[in-house]
C-alpha cells in the first residue's frame, strides 16, 4: 500500500463528495431536476464501484470505505431525480 497514493486518492475522493451535496440540496429546496443526467450519474455510480473492485482485488485500504460513501451520495441524487421528474412527465 502506498501511502502517498492513498492519501491523493482519499482526497479526490472527498472532493467528489464535497460537490455533490450541492445538487442534492438544490433538488431538495426546488424539487427541480431539470439539467441533471441520470446517465451521468449512472456513470459516476459505475466508475466508483470500479473503483471499490479494483480495492478488493489487492489493494483494500480504508478508501474504500468513501467509494461506498460516494455511492450512496451519487445513488441519493439520482434517486432524487426520478422521485422529481415523475412529476414533469404528467
Amino acid at each position: 500500500m502506498n501511502t502517498i497514493s492513498s492519501i491523493c486518492e482519499m482526497l479526490m475522493l472527498l472532493c467528489f463528495a464535497c460537490s455533490w451535496p450541492f445538487s442534492i440540496v438544490k433538488a431538495l429546496k426546488t424539487k427541480v431536476v431539470a439539467g441533471k443526467s441520470p446517465v451521468f450519474m449512472i456513470i459516476i455510480i459505475m466508475g466508483y464501484v470500479l473503483g471499490i473492485v479494483h480495492k478488493l482485488t489487492g489493494n483494500a485500504d480504508w478508501v474504500t470505505f468513501l467509494y461506498v460513501f460516494n455511492i450512496c451520495i451519487v445513488g441519493f441524487d439520482l434517486f432524487l431525480y426520478f422521485y422529481y421528474s415523475r412529476f414533469y412527465r404528467r
